[in-house]
């Protein structure tokens, strides 16, 4: 870790295009024959049907795309595009010609309602969409209230009503396209936050954030080279699909490896990591609760040799159980939309099962109090990242269009993520909690993660939210809602609820237990997976 943080040392020029300078330069790599015959995208459906690019060939058809976006669309630099595909090779095609065209790109994903999609053109003010069959309806839906939305392109073999076929006018595009010259900081992405917290805000990164920033990811988390065969099983509408279906492998010159998995299957995960020779894998610790509930011991992963978790608290009960079954760590990573790798735990660092690992060497990051001031370590703060007197490059450059919003991240000398963590006396850092889900029950501060993980250390649990609920005495108690295995949904409710209690007093500090518990059969989630514990809290101040 120490080496790393001195080897660490980004260079970042005053003009940045990712399409350009790093998927270009590859593909001068691979005509040289200096790089390893893998493809660029490996590309499954499970049916058999595969694509396989080098980085030329994805090259040559992301200009025939560019060149699709600015003549038959007319778009020019800057202009923003809305894309909502599912796992299929048209969606990277796209990312990179935006690159390519200087336009900005609004990745979508395709469970998003009419509603939302209204909220998103409107928001964003987007002159140009792009999808398939599926959610093509609820555009035109609600198409008639989007001023600014002039072109809509179809990604089908089918045709539509007032709509562009985008493989019609790809395949009659030429495939000379001169990349457009863009700086570090001109805009490149807009990603619309989770809204774990509140609604969804337009989070602007600049060319240089994701596409330089992100080489920490890919060559010191992820561990990859260009010998990697790498697959990340993020939905498309988010930022981590960016982090680490483009940018992180691409930056070392991987195999991004892509199941088109529609609905998410952990036999069809364990068959694929079986048939192909995937060396590095990342999926959420919502992925490795499901994986550990089957078993994965009965599968071999001849390749596999690194395995990583990121997007929320990965419990340490299910990374022994996933080492215990694979013989694989998991190496968490904490990070934003905001931001690239905040923190992780890299290879070679010993690893502390709950722990976030140590901060990314591309930021310093601190544990402060209300006032700016550093805490010392044991002391549970706000996670920040110090941006004066220099604000990494980075970071991202602002909430589009939302001026207040992005000037309230911003704590004296500190970008503030929300969040609230420990940092320990070796420099781990653990996470407690969303700044807003944090309990405050009799004067003791309670984080949900901690009481969330001793929970699910029961057989009996599946996963879990833990709130905060009114309490005439204390102010407020940790209610937990509980998601019960099948084995145990029949059992008595109130001996379950003992059990669970009495298993969280002895598994940590006795003041944590839940003194309220409901079973439920799901929790409510944001469309990425992660658990809306506002929702619950909210229900739960209203009664």
């Amino acid at each position: 870790y120490e080496a790393i943080k001195q080897q660490y040392r980004p260079e970042v020029p005053e003009y940045f295009n990712f399409a350009r300078d790093v998927l270009d330069r590859w593909t001068e790599v691979e005509k040289e024959g200096k790089k390893s015959k893998n493809p660029a995208l490996w590309w499954v459906d499970g049916a058999r049907e595969e694509v396989r690019w080098s980085f030329e060939e994805l090259g040559v058809l992301s200009r025939k795309v560019a060149n699709v976006l600015s003549d038959a669309c007319g778009l020019q630099r800057e202009d923003r595009v809305i894309l909502i595909l599912p796992r299929i090779p048209e969606w990277w095609l796209v990312n990179v010609a935006c690159m390519r065209t200087g336009t900005v790109l609004i990745p979508g994903t395709q469970q998003l309602t009419a509603k939302d999609i209204l909220h998103r053109l409107q928001k964003s003010k987007a002159k140009c969409i792009i999808t398939d069959d599926s959610v093509a309806p609820a555009v035109d839906s609600i198409g008639a209230q989007c001023q600014s939305l002039k072109f809509k392109l179809l990604v089908s073999e089918g045709h539509r009503e007032g709509w562009l076929n985008f493989k019609d006018l790809l395949k009659n595009a030429p495939s000379d396209h001169h990349c457009v010259t863009t700086k570090c900081q001109d805009p490149m992405a807009i990603y619309f936050t989770s809204g774990t917290t509140g609604s969804p805000k337009m989070t602007e990164h600049s060319h240089s954030s994701y596409g330089i920033g992100l080489t920490v990811s890919g060559r010191y988390w992820l561990d990859l080279t260009s010998s990697d065969i790498f697959w990340n099983t993020s939905d498309t509408g988010w930022a981590k699909s960016a982090w680490s279906s483009i940018f992180s492998p691409w930056i070392q010159g991987a195999c991004v490896f892509v199941h088109k998995m529609p609905h998410f299957d952990p036999s069809i995960v364990f068959e694929s990591l079986s048939r192909f020779p995937i060396t590095v894998f990342c999926s959420p610790p919502t992925a490795y609760r499901m994986f550990v509930q089957h078993k994965v011991s009965s599968y071999t992963f001849k390749s596999l040799r690194h395995c990583v978790s990121a997007g929320e608290p990965i419990n340490p009960d299910v990374m022994e159980e996933w080492k215990a079954q694979t013989g694989l760590d998991i190496y968490e990573g904490y990070g934003q939309t905001e931001t690239v790798l905040i923190c992780g735990n890299f290879k070679g660092m010993k690893i502390k099962p709950g722990s976030m690992g140590k901060p990314s060497p591309g930021y310093d990051v601190k544990i402060i109090d209300e006032n700016s001031n550093i805490l010392p370590p044991g002391k549970e703060g706000d996670i920040a990242i110090r941006v004066k007197p220099t604000r990494s490059l980075f970071l991202f450059t602002c909430y589009a269009d939302d001026p207040e919003k992005t000037e309230a991240t911003i704590r004296g000398d500190f970008y503030v993520t929300g969040d609230r963590g420990i940092m320990d006396e070796e420099g781990y850092f653990w996470f407690v909690g969303r700044a807003d889900d944090v309990i405050n029950s009799a004067g003791y501060r309670i984080g949900p993660f901690e009481v969330e993980s001793a929970l699910v250390e029961h057989p009996a649990v599946v996963e879990s939210a833990v709130v905060s609920s009114p309490d005439p005495i204390r102010g407020e108690v940790v209610k937990a809602f509980v998601v019960l295995t099948s084995d145990y949904a029949s059992h008595d409710p109130e001996k379950m609820m003992k059990e669970l209690q009495d298993h969280v007093k002895k598994v940590t500090a006795p003041y944590k237990y839940p003194r309220k518990m409901e079973f439920v059969q799901q929790l409510p989630k944001t469309i990425s997976g992660k658990i809306r514990r506002n929702e619950l809290r909210q229900k739960e101040w209203r009664k």
